[in-house]
């Protein structure tokens, strides 16, 4: 099942990227300087950007642009966790100021009357809040939509949506491989993610899938497949999510193991340079063990959930995202299932980075003859496409 839906995930991140956007994006820096492109996404402070007659991806400073104008839709996050979607237009400021941001609607949202309100946080009308205003202004290029004023510097994030739905999607896919003829050793490393972003909900699927083979000695894999989703509540840095996770790991002896659960969870920290989130709730891991090696056929346990994430980022150049993830038994008291994923990115050009990946599982009772932990490393190239800037499977972007 994992390695069908390995070949189904990385087929849709090969044939996503076909559906291109219009560059027409335009983009004026303090300086004077102007582009013309295809606004990609706006992450950890860096506005990332494609110039038709270059080939890679520009990157661009946030604080030093000037000016910036699209008719495409975004989706725009602000700090205080309100969503909006819409073209973006802005307003020239003075010089060490700040630029105006306007959000406006896409008419099909306010067509024939007034338009819905678009919801930050709060689940309410969107009020202003320092560096935010919210203030009807005269609807930009004729569209009818509501249009919402953000100070660029508590911006966070901006994202690529569409009308149509082929071209909302987001991801990426890395690897890497080492072979040695003297010992007739084989090892490889795949990762790969795919995600549906909306204004206050999102989903995705991630997949990684780790292999060692050495001559006289027992192949060792490791498979792991993630559905995710999260959707912001009325509360300010609120947000509900949930995943579904699939496991199989020889080195544990586990030959497949599904994690169901979800929880509320808050963002302690979410600014263009960085993102801490902590989630709890409640889980349910069935495990089913390799017969041959285990004498523990399988088992079932219920557990309190606490998923934390961080993610950090350097200007254009390096970003770390980390994950940890926390089963308490409740119906094994004392028993403790632990996971880990960290990812650290180096970009190399455009959309290819180097990376490198710490990923490992930790059982402190497993069954009497199996190992408690399974853990390792990998590096390898990534790309990615749409607003993604990582391949690791972990938290929704």
């Amino acid at each position: 099942m994992i390695i069908r839906a390995a070949i189904l995930s990385c087929s849709l991140l090969l044939t996503l990227p076909l559906f291109a956007r219009e560059s027409t994006d335009v983009i004026v820096m303090r300086n004077g300087d102007r582009f013309t492109g295809t606004i990609k996404a706006l992450y950890g402070g860096v506005l990332y950007v494609g110039i038709p007659y270059i080939i890679e991806t520009i990157s661009i400073d946030w604080s030093k642009v000037g000016r910036i104008e699209s008719n495409q839709l975004f989706i725009v996050k602000t700090e205080d966790g309100s969503v909006y979607d819409g073209t973006l237009s802005s307003v020239e400021a003075a010089a060490g100021r700040p630029i105006e941001i306007r959000v406006t609607e896409p008419t099909e949202t306010a067509a024939g009357t007034t338009a819905e309100p678009n919801r930050g946080s709060s689940g309410k009308t969107s009020e202003p809040n320092p560096g935010t205003t919210a203030t009807p202004t005269e609807p930009n290029r004729g569209t009818a939509g509501k249009t919402v004023s953000l100070d660029s510097e508590k911006i966070t994030g901006v994202t690529q949506t569409s009308e149509k739905f082929f071209q909302r999607f987001t991801g990426g896919i890395g690897g890497g491989s080492i072979y040695s003829k003297g010992n007739e050793s084989f090892q490889y490393s795949l990762s790969g993610l795919i995600a549906y972003p909306r204004e206050r909900w999102g989903a995705q699927l991630g997949i990684s899938s780790n292999l060692s083979a050495n001559s006289g000695t027992n192949t060792s894999t490791r498979n792991q497949l993630t559905f995710q989703g999260v959707h912001l509540l009325p509360k300010v840095n609120y947000f509900a999510g949930g995943f579904d996770g699939f496991l199989q790991s020889a080195e544990q002896g586990i030959s497949r193991q599904n994690t169901l659960g979800g929880g509320i969870g808050y963002y302690l920290k979410n600014n263009n340079h960085a993102k801490v989130s902590i989630l709890g709730g409640i889980a349910w891991q069935s495990t089913s063990y390799t017969p041959t090696v285990s004498a523990i056929a399988s088992q079932n346990l219920t557990t309190a959930l606490i998923d934390a994430n961080v993610k950090l980022f350097k200007f254009d150049k390096t970003n770390l995202d980390f994950n940890l993830i926390l089963l308490p038994a409740l119906s094994d008291p004392g028993r403790i299932y632990t996971a880990v994923t960290a990812a650290y990115y180096i970009k190399i050009t455009g959309n290819l980075s180097w990376n490198l990946t710490f990923y490992g599982n930790w059982d402190n009772k497993p069954p009497s003859n199996l190992p408690g932990s399974d853990y390792g490393t990998t590096s390898g190239l990534s790309w990615t496409f749409g607003s993604s800037m990582r391949t690791a499977p972990n938290s929704i972007q």
